[in-house]
């Protein structure tokens, strides 16, 4: 039987462990037969298929996974990288007695090996020496066919972000069109999302002791497939929750409309539907909270929302409304003759299971079979700790909220620290600075709800727009707390924080910033406006630019009291939906007025099960109601107008010249086109660059047009800066 009330979840710690825990711990997973029998292994119990390298860091997923498994008893072999032209590779460590587990990776597939525009990436950060191309599209489906190809009677158990964001029916950008459940594109018997180190654990435990993987069903955090309704839960259809108005319900979760007319039911006519009289709001509420334990919502079928966008979105909106732990229910979505439930949100780690995850053996470095090899991601973050897991913030354009949730999960300071020292004392590349303290986001460690209750009562996508609300705990002592009793470690020399900075949770701890300010920023700090304008904002859910001018104010205070020169970069997305070409060029103006040249830009990718890429396949605001009628919002979609708005980002790159002499034409912005200092950019073309049709011109290389003030300057000041220049 499936239940959705909220229990005490078992400690991840506290089950019984499997009887091969008598084998020990493995200085490092195995990935061959070789390194099996060096352990005395016959057989694995559970292998792990994954699209990385192997190293065995807690910041990647098959390795904290691995290391949570054996840690459980189980004997763990990990499969990285393999060549997936046939089922040979997938068969090199034996049968395993448990289940096959396959991730994509710690990046999905199709961002790993594609940029915005669709093309094919040059270097793939989480292989040896940087090496593209070896790891398949849609790595996960191709994993799963090859293991059952290998061993057709083994579990399969799908996760990692790339099955997690891709559980329900999904617009998928690369092939611009709605795909299934990628339960049934990948054929495994279970999906599991978000960090998942409940539901694997539980998994494990349940196949152990012999339960057939059919019979796993209502694990919180899973996906599976179902025959049929269960006879004691009832259906509520997702039509009669998405009501006019914002996506933001009232506080009380319950308090939803009573439907007048029972509707007819889209998925199995003898499933039984909630329907409710109009002659007591009261009495409503109350039956509603009687059944909610026991209810499923039905969303359009994956056919339905295939061709119909305003339905996607709708079922976007539902399911976005569904994801905090506290409240969350079941939603099903039916797929041809199969029927994909998904189940309510795992329960969030306490701090004593974060630490227990972290705390555990890892080498910390790749596997031995890469050699001298050279792994960029891995030399990114070696140095560095995660301190806490989840965002709060709710951008429509990110990924993490619906990975690991808005809940978050702080690791103790004791834990951290101990990471810290391990570093110290065994990394033979450690020089004494600590890449990073953070995670997500920088400055959420230990932020949370005031109230429990009203966080498990919260509907809220965002806990910090349109303002930051007043039932969040912003104090940031804590952090500031572990930020001096890791810098006066012995040995450690600097920590930087590089993790993405909520800015507009930091103004309230003037504090936290002059902490950071003075002994935590390297000269720059990198920070996310993402845009200057409403519009777009708007539909991102991101703050205004006061914010950003109150926080620039601060940063720039604290930086002269603590006698150094440093410097704010902010970063932006082009061609987010919500946005005009006036927008792209009001940023422009507003970059080359603050003496800002942006290297490296950064246009809207939509991924898979974000708000914002319903935005962009509806054409319509998901974050209020969605109808027909509603107004179209401007949707940078053609290749043209992409590459336009990353040109207006980098309007001082002549090769962007002409694009945004025909755009400021067009747009009857001529008087932005000249020589001086207030034109945004010049009237010529240099030697040897490209004009409008293509051609190479030979124009005179001299350009007076560029702001020449304090930022610009000051950046020139920078070694670092100056080389790239040149």
């Amino acid at each position: 039987m499936m239940s959705t009330a909220i229990t005490t979840e078992p400690n991840l710690f506290s089950y019984r462990k499997y009887w091969a825990k008598r084998f020990g711990v493995a200085p490092v997973l195995p990935m061959s037969r070789m390194e099996m029998d060096e352990l005395s292994w016959d057989s694995c119990d559970i292998i792990l298929v994954t699209g990385d390298a192997y190293i065995d860091h807690p910041s990647f997923g098959m390795a904290l996974i691995g290391r949570l498994l054996e840690a459980q008893g189980f004997r763990v072999g990990i499969i990285s990288q393999p060549d997936w032209t046939s089922a040979r590779d997938f068969s090199r460590l034996g049968r395993p007695n448990l289940f096959f587990g396959v991730t994509g990776g710690n990046m999905d597939s199709m961002v790993n090996r594609y940029t915005s525009d669709k093309k094919i990436r040059s270097s793939d950060a989480y292989t040896p020496n940087g090496v593209a191309g070896k790891r398949p599209d849609r790595a996960v489906n191709v994993y799963s066919h090859r293991c059952r190809e290998a061993y057709k009677d083994v579990p399969i158990i799908i996760g990692g972000i790339e099955a997690s964001l891709r559980r329900i029916a999904h617009y998928d950008y690369w092939s611009d069109q709605v795909r299934k459940s990628m339960l049934l594109d990948s054929k495994a018997d279970l999906l599991v999302y978000g960090n998942a180190e409940r539901q694997v654990v539980e998994i494990a435990h349940r196949l152990a002791n012999g339960e057939a993987i059919g019979d796993i069903k209502g694990i919180r955090g899973t996906v599976h497939f179902v025959k049929q309704i269960p006879e004691d839960w009832v259906v509520k259809d997702s039509t009669e929750i998405d009501k006019p108005g914002a996506l933001n319900p009232k506080q009380d979760p319950y308090q939803e409309e009573p439907a007048c007319d029972k509707k007819p039911n889209a998925g199995n006519p003898n499933e039984k539907v909630i329907s409710f009289a109009c002659s007591s709001v009261g009495m409503h509420r109350q039956l509603i909270r009687d059944q909610r334990a026991q209810t499923v919502i039905r969303l359009p079928a994956y056919e339905t929302v295939k061709d119909d966008p305003m339905l996607y979105a709708h079922a976007s909106r539902v399911m976005h409304a569904e994801t905090n732990p506290g409240n969350a229910r079941p939603l099903i979505q039916q797929h041809g003759s199969r029927q994909v439930w998904i189940n309510p949100p795992p329960i969030p780690l306490s701090t004593k299971e974060m630490d227990g995850v972290f705390d555990l053996p890892y080498s910390r470095v790749p596997h031995k079979a890469y050699g001298k090899a050279n792994v960029p991601a891995f030399e990114m973050i070696q140095h560095s700790v995660n301190i806490m897991r989840g965002c709060f913030g709710g951008c429509t354009f990110c990924s993490i909220t619906e990975h690991e949730g808005r809940i978050i999960q702080s690791r103790s300071e004791d834990s951290i620290i101990r990471e810290i020292e391990a570093i110290r004392d065994t990394s033979p590349a450690f020089t004494g600075h600590i890449s990073d303290l953070g995670g997500p986001t920088a400055n959420m460690y230990r932020l949370a709800c005031k109230d429990e209750k009203i966080e498990a009562a919260c509907r809220k996508p965002s806990c910090v727009y349109p303002g930051i609300c007043p039932n969040l705990n912003t104090d940031h002592s804590p952090l500031i707390k572990l930020y001096r009793r890791a810098r006066a470690l012995p040995g450690i020399k600097k920590i930087f924080i590089a993790s993405g900075l909520r800015y507009d949770l930091a103004v309230e701890s003037p504090e936290y910033v002059k902490e950071l300010v003075t002994h935590h920023v390297g000269g720059y700090l990198k920070i996310a406006p993402e845009h200057t304008e409403q519009g777009p904002l708007s539909k991102m859910m991101k703050p205004g630019m006061g914010t950003y001018d109150r926080f620039k104010e601060m940063f720039d205070k604290y930086s002269k009291e603590a006698g150094k020169e440093q410097y704010l970069i902010p970063y932006f997305i082009a061609a987010h939906p919500g946005t005009t070409d006036n927008d792209m060029l009001n940023l422009a103006l507003w970059l080359k007025r603050n003496g800002f040249r942006a290297d490296q830009v950064q246009a809207f990718l939509p991924s898979p099960m974000s708000i914002a890429t319903a935005m962009y396949h509806s054409g319509k605001d998901t974050l209020h109601k969605v109808s027909r009628m509603a107004e179209d919002i401007p949707i940078p979609k053609s290749i043209k107008q992409r590459r336009l708005h990353k040109a207006f980002l980098r309007y001082h790159d002549p090769e962007n010249w002409p694009l945004l002499r025909d755009a400021l034409n067009a747009m009857g912005r001529n008087d932005l086109i000249g020589n001086g200092k207030h034109h945004l950019i010049p009237s010529y073309q240099p030697k040897g660059t490209v004009d409008s049709s293509g051609k190479i011109k030979q124009f005179k290389t001299k350009f007076t047009g560029f702001d020449n003030n304090r930022s610009e300057k000051s950046f020139g000041k920078n070694k670092a800066v100056r080389k790239q220049k040149k």
